[in-house]
């Protein structure tokens, strides 16, 4: 190590250090590193009382910034991905999802499936906790640095008529998170439309669809038995199909209520029956 880079570094307390530590911070403004310039005093003082090199200090310095960037990225990818609910992996209950398997879930987070273009099905009765996962992949996808969208089959089959503005958007993402199929019918453009997102990111890029019905179900959830066969062709080329069972959240959350509310009222009046 150089003495310049094994000497302390000290605050501005001279006419000549307070001059160059402007200077310092009016080339870090300049540069747009406003959290590096923010946090220059404390990095200073540090370097200062835990004795530094000149590279330690810079690299804490930069350290700030690039931490700083990295956040505000992750936000505005968060922002965009449009996530309905604050859901993650972390908190899935798995206990009352006993078919889903933990690891293929933890796998399926770290984002590799986006490399291949794979699909992810999320296929069962509603409330069993298919739109948590799919927003929970959604989020890993975003933090993970990946351009992540979430929309629903009715919302994205209405931009029927409306191809050269919404197109080109739907085949952007990395990820793409198409909620609900099948809880609405779709009227035959509807079908069409969505056929025809699903064609555009066919082998590029992925889609994490939820859909209450089974796959077999899909002509009559169409409308048309050809489209049908044609979206499940391109969808299940590259695929990990989850088929989720279960009683209901809501329908659990019903019942623990419902145990509260006897355990509370046991010894004081009658239990509910």
């Amino acid at each position: 190590m150089t003495p310049i880079e094994s000497a302390p570094i000290n605050g501005p307390s001279t006419p000549g250090q307070a001059s160059l530590y402007q200077q310092l911070r009016g080339h870090l403004a300049t540069l747009k590193l406003h959290d590096a310039a923010e946090h220059l005093p404390a990095v200073l003082d540090a370097a200062h009382t835990e004795g530094l090199s000149l590279t330690a200090a810079l690299e804490r310095l930069l350290a700030i910034e690039v931490d700083a960037t990295e956040a505000r990225r992750l936000a505005g990818r968060l922002r965009f991905a449009s996530l309905p609910t604050p859901a993650t992996l972390a908190d899935f209950d798995y206990d009352a999802a006993p078919g889903v398997d933990r690891h293929l879930i933890d796998e399926l987070a770290t984002g590799r499936y986006l490399e291949s273009a794979t699909n992810i099905l999320l296929i069962g009765p509603p409330g069993v906790g298919k739109t948590h996962l799919a927003v929970g992949l959604a989020r890993a996808a975003a933090q993970a640095g990946y351009r992540t969208y979430f929309t629903t089959a009715a919302d994205l089959a209405a931009i029927e008529g409306r191809w050269a503005t919404t197109m080109r958007f739907f085949a952007g993402p990395t990820c793409l998170v198409i909620d609900e199929l099948g809880y609405l019918p779709l009227p035959a453009e509807a079908a069409s439309a969505l056929f025809q997102v699903v064609s555009q990111r066919y082998l590029k890029t992925s889609i994490i669809l939820t859909s209450n019905r089974g796959v077999g179900s899909w002509g009559e959830v169409l409308g048309d038995t050809t489209v049908a066969a044609a979206l499940l062709d391109r969808l299940l080329h590259r695929s990990v199909v989850l088929n989720l069972d279960g009683d209901s959240y809501r329908l659990r959350a019903h019942h623990a209520r419902g145990e509260a509310l006897r355990a509370a009222t046991t010894g004081t009046r009658q239990p509910l029956r």
